[in-house]
This record gives C-alpha cells, structure tokens and sequence, in this order.
C-alpha cells in the first residue's frame, strides 16, 4: 500500500521539468541573476583559456620575435591566471547559493502547498535541480562564446593576421566543452544545498512562513 501511494505521489520528470520551465518564466527577473552569475564567470573562464590557446599557438607556430616575448612572461602569467580562475569561479559558485536559498525562502509557501498535496521530497529537489541545469546549460553556453569572441577580436587586433593563420580551432573546441560541462557542474553543485532545505522543509512551517 505505501509503495502504491509513493508512486501516485512522485511525479514523472517530465512534469519536473515543465514545472521548472513555468518557474523560470514567472520569476524571470530573479532567474536571470543566477543565469548571470554563471554566464559571468564562465565568460571570464573562458577568456582565460582562449588567451591560454592564442599564446601557445604563437610560441609554437609564430614569429620568432613573438615566441621570445611570450616565452618569458609565460610562467608569471600562468600563475596570476590560476588565481583570478579559482577566485572568480569561488564568487560565482558564492552567488548561485545565495541566490538559489532566497528562492527557497520566495516559494517556502509553494512548497509547503505541494507537500501538503503529497509531493515527495524527491520531487522538490527535481524541481530545483532541473532549474540549476537549465541555469547552467544557457549561462555556460552563452558564457563561453562570449568569452572566446572577445579574446579572438583581442587578439586579432594585436596580432592581425598571424592568428588567423596558426588559428587553434580543437584547443578552443577542447575549451568551450569543458567550459560548459564546468559552468553547468557549478550550478547543480550551488544548487544541492538550497535543494535539500527545499526538500526537508516541513509542510505546515512553510506555509505559515512570511515572505
């Protein structure tokens, strides 16, 4: 009997998902911040691995005059990226918990009304996990052209064409993937903790609690 009315109380994914499109349409404006906080740092991101690319096709393929200049700045810079990547993706993950928990407390008395019909924790943690995907898959996407077109047009400018020729088309192909894996990685992973409190939320408190 209780198996039976687990399964009666567990909505299909798909009806997680639509639910988690309807949210992203209503509350559009607070959407959009998280999105941002992800395009933001995986722009960044990626601007930093584009540089990475452009610089060792022009130690490896360019002007000698050019290799020399690069070659001995290349570990100083390396190092200053490393820390600029580590802190910029920390205030991006910092941003999607902050804004993933007020979302919880906005739609305490949504959750509370669901649970109360019978929605099982896992379904609310559904909600909030398909929420971060689509967060993360369009920011990460979105992200990473933006971040690589603006280092192409960079460095297109500063070296003309000598970019275009020695062009590293499978190191930024490399990149964007991994970029968008990472951005879409950061959102669930910013997103697990706001899910659990959603999901462990007890019916009554959430209803009476002021927004």
């Amino acid at each position: 009997m209780e198996k039976k009315m687990e399964r009666q109380l567990s909505l299909p994914l798909k009806n997680a998902f639509q639910m988690s499109l309807r949210n992203f349409k209503v509350r559009f404006g607070r959407e959009i911040i998280v999105t941002m906080s992800i395009l933001l740092g995986v722009a960044f991101f990626m601007s930093i691995m584009t540089t990475n690319a452009f610089t060792y096709a022009l130690i490896d393929k360019g002007p000698e005059n050019i290799r020399t200049l690069l070659i001995e700045h290349i570990s100083e810079l390396k190092s200053r990226q490393t820390w600029l990547i580590i802190l910029s993706l920390l205030v991006c993950t910092v941003g999607i918990i902050n804004s993933m928990l007020m979302a919880v407390t906005e739609r305490s008395r949504e959750i509370g009304t669901m649970k109360c019909l019978g929605a099982l924790d896992r379904f609310v943690m559904e909600l909030f996990l398909i929420e971060a995907l689509i967060h993360g898959i369009s920011g990460s996407v979105v992200g990473s052209c933006v971040g690589f077109l603006i280092m192409t047009v960079v460095y297109i400018i500063q070296y003309k064409k000598i970019i275009l020729s020695i062009f590293p088309f499978l190191t930024i192909l490399k990149y964007l993937g991994f970029s968008i894996i990472l951005g879409t990685g950061l959102a669930i992973l910013g997103t697990l903790y706001p899910a659990i409190v959603s999901a462990k939320m007890e019916p009554a408190e959430a209803i009476r609690r002021e927004v």
